[in-house]
């Protein structure tokens, strides 16, 4: 337990150090105001950035040792995860095949009667209102 203890604070040292390195060149006055980044600004700056993600990611994760270490010995009690219970599927009804066939015998009928109307010699297309297609009225003018 003391060894993860004392590895969060090295690691969030490690987030502080690298805090600094990124605003030093600034706080010190190594970087001259309203001019470009000088290649020591570039190294200090990014050292800094990759030291402080290590040290968080370190400290994050010896954080979470440290939690689980006390979840085990009991001294924490971790929240009880709200567990919503499966909606209960409803069965659909269930039709006969009577009372499906007495359904489907409109649209069936409809179906047969338009295939009728359609295959009529020289009548291809189906026109409603008896509208000519667009084709034959431009070759007629």
């Amino acid at each position: 337990m003391i060894r993860k203890f004392v590895g969060a604070v090295a690691a969030a040292l490690a987030v502080l150090a690298g805090l600094w390195l990124m605003i030093a060149p600034f706080a010190l006055g190594t970087q001259p105001e309203d001019a470009d980044w000088t290649n020591a600004t570039h190294s200090e700056f990014f050292t800094g950035l990759g030291v402080a993600v290590v040290g968080l990611v370190g400290a994050i994760a010896f954080v979470l040792a440290i939690r689980e270490e006390l979840v085990l010995r009991g001294l924490v009690q971790p929240k009880p995860r709200k567990v919503e219970p499966e909606p209960v599927p409803v069965p659909a009804p269930q039709a006969s095949s009577a009372e499906l066939a007495s359904l489907l015998a409109p649209l069936v009928e409809a179906l047969r009667e338009d295939l009728n109307t359609g295959a009529r010699p020289g009548g291809g297309e189906h026109r409603q209102n008896g509208k000519t297609s667009l084709v034959g009225v431009e070759e007629n003018r």
